[in-house]
């Protein structure tokens, strides 16, 4: 299994969790938990492919819905993950760190392998990573999570930052790359442990 599709599965598994907890928390009937674990997990590689013009995983392959659900039915074994504060619980964060870091990773693989700029890296990277969180929660009426929560939207610029950093140094491999989404996944959870902000502007 080569890294690109290792991450993806694991952002498909970790987004599918963290969709159905929202789902779950805004208390939306089985359609509607369906429909915001889907944006959340496969939104972000649509509009990832589609901006690459080519056909999205989710539609030309199987093991992106396959895992979804395969996901999505195990959730629904687990009736203690339903609770009015689910977004604080730790399952939803490491769910969703996990999804936002392999998701970033994906993204910005595939704008190296394009031979995209560092921009274009960088965009790729931080589209693929919030783009399904983020329809979701414009789906549920919800201020959407990377513009209010700190270090969550930073952290796809720096996963894009320090792989396009290896590449250009020639030492991109597996090891590396793996290496620079245990760092982000340690960066995320211990800015939300210590409720780390970026600075604000005064109006």
């Amino acid at each position: 299994m080569n890294i690109f599709l290792l991450t993806d599965i694991i952002g498909i598994i970790a987004f599918s969790l963290s969709g159905f907890l929202v789902g779950v928390r805004n208390r939306l009937d089985l359609l509607g938990i369906l429909i915001a674990a889907s944006l959340t997990a496969l939104g972000g590689g649509i509009l990832r492919d589609a901006l690459l013009h080519r056909t999205p995983f989710a539609f030309s392959e199987y093991y992106p819905a396959t895992t979804l659900l395969i996901t999505l039915i195990i959730a629904f074994s687990f009736r203690s993950l339903r609770s009015d504060k689910i977004e604080h619980k730790w399952l939803f964060v490491i769910s969703d760190t996990v999804g936002l870091v392999a998701f970033s990773i994906t993204g910005a693989l595939l704008a190296i392998h394009a031979e995209y700029n560092i921009f274009g890296i960088i965009i790729l990277s931080f589209l693929t990573a919030v783009g399904g969180g983020l329809t979701r929660d414009i789906m549920i009426n919800k201020v959407p999570a990377v513009l209010v929560t700190d270090f969550y939207g930073s952290i796809a610029l720096i996963v894009a930052l320090l792989l396009t950093l290896l590449n250009l140094i020639g030492y991109m491999n597996n090891i590396t790359i793996l290496s620079v989404g245990v760092v982000s996944i340690l960066i995320r959870l211990i800015a939300y442990k210590q409720q780390w902000h970026l600075p604000k502007l005064s109006s």
